[in-house]
């Protein structure tokens, strides 16, 4: 996953500015401040909400409907794990039961040493292939416990010591 930014007005100003031209700004933006900084930053509603003369509110409203949106920075890595039905049918409740056991984390949540955020999320397109798993960008398939263990000691090694 890339290394995301600390908040910062100036570089947040300038996303929004390359972004505010288009039509239905809103979310662009709001997908750009989330890919610079990992969330969306509370200084960032009242940013938007000048810039493209909205409300705080409605800007708020946004944010908060849509379950993409962070309030809070992830981890360095985030596992999505896929709760839709053709998952399900696979086995994705108990995979998702043991990715909380071994990362000792429920779902939103991140592990104490800021590795990973664990989200489930419904549906990440991979249906004939499940239980689905998201790890930053990179889709898994046919992912079982002894896999997700894997994979996670994988994304961990890569960690900076």
């Amino acid at each position: 996953m890339a290394e995301r930014s600390p908040w910062a007005e100036d570089r947040a100003r300038a996303i929004v500015d390359d972004h505010r031209a288009m039509p239905g700004a809103l979310l662009p933006l709001l997908h750009a401040l989330q890919e610079e900084f990992g969330c969306i930053d509370e200084p960032a509603v009242p940013l938007l909400a000048d810039a493209l003369n909205l409300s705080r509110a409605e800007v708020h409203g946004v944010v908060t409907f849509y379950q993409d949106f962070r309030r809070t920075r992830p981890g360095r890595h985030v596992v999505k794990v896929c709760r839709a039905e053709a998952c399900q049918a696979v086995g994705a409740e108990s995979l998702l039961d043991h990715v909380k056991r071994t990362l000792a984390v429920s779902e939103g949540e991140t592990t104490p040493d800021g590795a990973f955020t664990l989200e489930a999320v419904y549906c990440l397109g991979n249906c004939a292939l499940g239980p689905a798993v998201m790890i930053d960008d990179t889709l898994h398939g046919r992912v079982g416990p002894a896999r997700f263990d894997a994979l996670a000691k994988t994304h961990r090694a890569e960690d900076p010591a």
